[in-house]
């Protein structure tokens, strides 16, 4: 494990994270939200991480009084809660799969891919073309009982990227995933120094999940809101969605002649990220940035959303492990990763209180303790973030370089 300077979390982690066995979500403790998240540093950077951490705990519950408005008139829904019981049965047998592919059907056709340049105020490269790209989405739901009640969505059905691309031969692409409620193309270039990336000679795609953005309802509160709003099974269904068109845009990378893919994501697409490095055989890297890895521990820590936990474990009727498994089918700590051992690297905030460091640590563990980078700050303020970019761009290039070897052997 490599650490930034003046962080050392690992002396609690073997003490007092349990060990991930398989199924996780019977044998994960059932107050895993609630283990310490205390690390080894220096007065000056224990003060920064304390004061994030504060600030994270504030901005957390106000998107947690948020996220659980938008979800209970469905949850408070007698008759949808009786269907949300049963069609969540249809998703229980793809968990015995060995391969999350049988779930995560790959597409079976290209796209058509309409492109415009972006718009003024968004990133315009010096030495290349920026585009906004878009398609018809083919999806269609595993469950057939849930196609009608899906697709009722309109603009969730066209898929949205923004695309950065340099000049001359085909370069190495970086994809992006945003987090929840934080789709804004500007507001990711800037907040991961995404223009930075290019320079360093990645091209760059920036992948819109279903109900953000301009894939959000019209009558939505806010972007993302229908993402999680909407039952269990709608759920699964969102995230096959999320990356049957994420697909589908590297598809056309890989038509473009990219040479390589890999993928960083934040916060939830961070998690997006790791489910997609247990899919994909050939992404050259995986780097998730303050990722969750389980959606009901993470509610569990989260006031006042907190408070529907026993809501749902009357609905059906189950316990914690039981609601766990309900999700696991698109948890990154479900499937083995397939990402190469040198493409395994994460981003964690010693002072995230979003998605606590001991998610971080549960994925680390699960993918046998691959790079893991600290750095001081929260889910929102990502301090000394100048480092962990630079450690970042030579782990990437190092995979890529790994990757051709291993290619050419």
């Amino acid at each position: 494990m490599t650490e930034l300077p003046r962080i050392h979390p690992h002396d609690y982690c073997d003490e007092d994270l349990p060990e991930l066995i398989q199924p996780w979500w019977d044998t994960l403790p059932r107050y895993f939200h609630a283990l310490p998240d205390h690390f080894l540093a220096d007065s000056d950077t224990r003060w920064r991480i304390d004061y994030t951490a504060s600030i994270d705990n504030i901005a957390r519950t106000g998107l947690a009084c948020m996220a659980g408005a938008a979800a209970l008139p469905a949850a408070l829904n007698k008759q949808r809660q009786q269907q949300d019981r049963e069609q969540s049965r249809f998703y229980q047998s793809f968990l015995d799969e060995d391969d999350p592919n049988v779930f995560f059907a790959p597409p079976q056709q290209r796209a058509d891919i309409h492109r415009a340049p972006v718009a003024r105020y968004h990133f315009q490269p010096e030495d290349g073309d920026a585009y906004t790209l878009h398609f018809r989405s083919p999806f269609e739901t595993r469950n057939p009982e849930l196609r009608e009640r899906y697709h009722a969505h309109k603009p969730n059905g066209t898929a949205w990227a923004q695309h950065w691309r340099h000049h001359g031969e085909p370069r190495p692409t970086l994809v992006m995933i945003h987090g929840f409620v934080a789709d804004p193309y500007w507001l990711n270039t800037r907040w991961l120094a995404l223009p930075w990336f290019y320079k360093q000679g990645f091209d760059v795609l920036l992948y819109t999940l279903p109900f953000h953005g301009r894939r959000k309802g019209r009558l939505a509160p806010f972007s993302g809101a229908e993402f999680f709003s909407q039952g269990m099974a709608m759920l699964n269904e969102t995230f096959a969605h999320a990356i049957h068109d994420l697909r589908l845009f590297m598809a056309m990378l890989r038509d473009q002649g990219s040479p390589a893919i890999g993928a960083t994501g934040i916060s939830l697409g961070g998690y997006t990220t790791g489910l997609l490095a247990a899919l994909e055989d050939d992404l050259a890297f995986a780097i998730p940035n303050v990722p969750l890895v389980s959606i009901m521990d993470l509610m569990k820590s989260w006031f006042p959303i907190n408070q529907q936990i026993p809501l749902f474990q009357k609905i059906f009727d189950t316990d914690m492990s039981g609601l766990r498994k309900l999700t696991a089918l698109h948890s990154p700590l479900t499937w083995p990763c397939r990402v190469p051992q040198s493409g395994r690297m994460i981003i964690g905030g010693a002072g995230d209180r979003f998605a606590p460091p001991k998610h971080s640590q549960l994925l680390w563990q699960h993918w046998n303790r691959c790079d893991l980078h600290w750095f001081p700050g929260n889910h929102l303020l990502h301090l000394d973030q100048g480092l962990y970019l630079k450690a970042m761009r030579d782990f990437m290039k190092q995979a890529l370089v790994e990757r051709d070897v291993e290619l050419a052997g």
